[in-house]
């Protein structure tokens, strides 16, 4: 099955701020996990994200980017098989997954 790939606004801008290749690195992890974005316990290569820090993320998966220190936060949309990239950012203290939940409206 062949998943699309879209950006939010936000991480649109998010990826424009990395440089070229931080850039290179998480567009091909991406690429890589669109293969099958599932989270790892249904089959896929998405890590699931539950609640971090009183953020409620259940239902959504992440990428880490460990050498980069970066993380990037999407959700699978059934419907028109989309995985949608919410944010890309720097794990510190877990900002993203506040700033994820912010931009999730939770």
């Amino acid at each position: 099955m062949s998943w699309k790939i879209e950006y939010t606004t936000a991480a649109d801008s998010d990826l424009s701020t990395l440089d070229g290749s931080q850039r290179k690195q998480v567009l091909a992890a991406i690429k890589k996990v669109s293969e099958n974005p599932f989270p790892k316990n249904e089959g896929g290569m998405g890590n699931p994200l539950g609640n971090k820090h009183g953020a409620n993320l259940t239902g959504y998966c992440k990428i880490k980017l460990l050498k980069l220190g970066l993380r990037v936060v999407y959700e699978v949309l059934l419907i028109d098989n989309i995985m949608k990239i919410i944010v890309i950012a720097i794990r510190g203290d877990d900002e993203v997954y506040r700033l994820a939940a912010k931009r999730m409206g939770k």
